[in-house]
């Protein structure tokens, strides 16, 4: 028999999972106490589906419509990212925290469709357009809560909201899910924006499905799965939770925010087995007494690097701790490090997850020899097609796939270690100093939990070493914010040469970090520039 291809995946994955298993539990809403089936959600997601129709109604396969979404966590979210899934339009998350004219110049750059907001930010969905100079400010702003203005409109009818339950009723005809193609860009997510400005990260559905699968491979699926997403829904971490419950057919548990309390107490009265932490949060678990139930599996601790105390803490409290190497341009993981693997190769973030692959290359693009530093170059179908705009994609891309920016290096059993962003390397008086070795140099030191290393503008040297360091509780620090900054200096003098030694370092109660969890390097250089004598010493 000769045919014409069957198309992948044909359409959106909630109505795959909801023909398949439509009375399983899809979402547990820890704000509400809502559950819903994976039914009740097809039908959430459908309704808003109706509502972006005529926003998706005139798309072009070439030139999909991009909506905004100015919201935090909360199931509404997720209904609207399966409805525009559904409607063939691609979402563009914005970061809620971010001032209107880092908004507006995103959205500028995306050149938005409409904007989706929420009660606590639909004053601000509202200026976006009149900031960017959309012509009579035509760009429509749909809100999933009662709108405060008449400039705003529902993006739903308000039956079966979040406070509310779902019938079996329909108020109109559902709508037909378009047709899907690997290649279609579902999300449009910005990087963190640490270094330069901020990337237009475009992911595919292909990209999307890839990461889930392989991620399963690496954490393993149990049908009992209930998976935590306490991190914020514009940002990869909250997202792929969302993206891969559906897909397994498990149950996700939605927490508003993380509160070390409230997310402790979480854990435990919804038996959760699997969370996506940054490496703080997790510390702040465990200080808050935090003990794992029997039916946590694993605590994928990404956004930033976990340190070998953490993990020694995790061993101790019986944590499965899995720490992860990813990027938004890869839809989340690149490599995970299981708990065996931390425990016998310190500092590894794992081996790569399945049809991943990492190359680790010199100046030149050629590879080096397993246990040299190099750039990690990553291909595989996690990876995404490009940037918004040609240069940034092709300066980025080699014959090899994407150039992270990351030194690291890998040993002969493929596992991979990550030192520092190329970028961050500090050039003082002609020598390159990586921040990496700085770091550990400096959390070797009893009194000192975690620390940042940065590059600081220097009249002699060009560029001096900077750090700012955060002290262990009760480790040679109290509350007057004194730290034997000599000592530390002593410490780095044992193991590094003089040119890496830190002349400039601070003290904080806690490193400033972007949403995502990864380190605010412009943060660290303006704290350490301006705390002056106070809390600081020019070496």
């Amino acid at each position: 028999m000769t045919g014409d291809p069957v198309e992948w995946p044909t359409r959106d994955l909630l109505s795959h999972r909801t023909a398949a298993t439509p009375q399983r539990t899809a979402l547990i809403d820890d704000g509400t106490g809502t559950t819903l089936t994976f039914r009740e959600l097809d039908r959430r997601a459908d309704r808003v589906a109706r509502s972006l129709e005529t926003v998706a109604a005139d798309r072009d396969r070439s030139d999909r419509t991009r909506i905004g979404v100015l919201m935090d966590t909360r199931p509404a979210f997720v209904a609207v990212f399966f409805a525009a899934m559904r409607t063939g339009v691609t979402v563009v998350p914005l970061n809620v925290r971010e001032t209107i004219g880092e908004l507006a110049a995103k959205a500028d750059r995306t050149d938005l469709a409409a904007i989706v907001c929420e009660r606590d930010t639909e004053s601000t969905a509202l200026e976006l357009p009149t900031e960017i100079d959309v012509e009579g400010n035509s760009t429509p702003v749909l809100t999933v809560d009662e709108p405060a203005t008449d400039r705003a409109r529902r993006l739903r009818p308000a039956a079966g909201g979040e406070n509310g339950s779902d019938s079996d009723r329909r108020t109109r005809a559902s709508v037909d899910p378009v047709s899907l193609e690997r290649d279609d860009t579902l999300l449009l997510m910005f990087t963190s924006g640490t270094s330069g400005e901020p990337k237009g990260v475009r992911l595919t559905v292909g990209n999307l499905v890839a990461s889930a699968t392989a991620s399963a491979f690496r954490l393993g699926v149990d049908p009992a799965d209930r998976w935590l997403c306490c991190l914020p829904m514009y940002h990869m971490g909250g997202l792929a939770p969302v993206l891969r419950s559906t897909l397994y057919g498990t149950t996700v548990v939605i927490q508003r925010t993380f509160d070390r309390h409230e997310t402790r107490r979480v854990l435990e009265e919804y038996a959760v087995t699997g969370v996506s932490l940054v490496p703080t949060m997790c510390k702040r678990l465990l200080d808050a007494g935090w003990e794992p139930t029997d039916a946590l599996r694993f605590v994928l601790l990404g956004g930033a690097p976990a340190s070998s105390e953490l993990l020694e803490r995790c061993r101790a409290a019986d944590v499965p701790a899995y720490p992860t190497y990813g990027m938004t341009e890869t839809a989340s993981q690149i490599a995970t490090a299981t708990p065996e693997a931390t425990a016998t190769r310190e500092g590894t973030v794992g081996q790569p997850l399945v049809c991943t692959d990492v190359t680790v290359v010199d100046g030149t693009g050629d590879p080096v020899s397993a246990g040299e530093p190099g750039e990690l170059v990553v291909s595989g179908p996690t990876v995404t097609p490009g940037y918004l705009g040609d240069e940034v994609t092709d300066a980025a891309f080699g014959e090899r796939g994407l150039y992270t920016g990351d030194i690291g290096y890998e040993d002969a059993d493929g596992y991979l270690w990550v030192l520092n962003r190329r970028t961050d390397r500090i050039v003082t008086g002609g020598e390159n100093v990586d921040p990496g070795e700085v770091l550990e140099a400096l959390r070797s030191h009893p009194a000192v939990e975690e620390a940042a290393v940065v590059g600081l503008e220097d009249p002699e040297w060009g560029e001096r070493v900077g750090a700012l360091v955060v002290p262990v509780d009760g480790g040679g620090y109290d509350p007057d914010g004194t730290i034997d900054l000599e000592s530390v200096l002593e410490h780095c003098d044992a193991r590094l040469a003089g040119f890496k030694r830190p002349k400039t370092i601070g003290v904080a109660d806690s490193l400033p970090r972007t949403a995502s969890g990864t380190v605010d390097r412009d943060a660290v250089r303006d704290r350490l520039l301006e705390a002056g004598t106070d809390g600081s010493e020019p070496r």
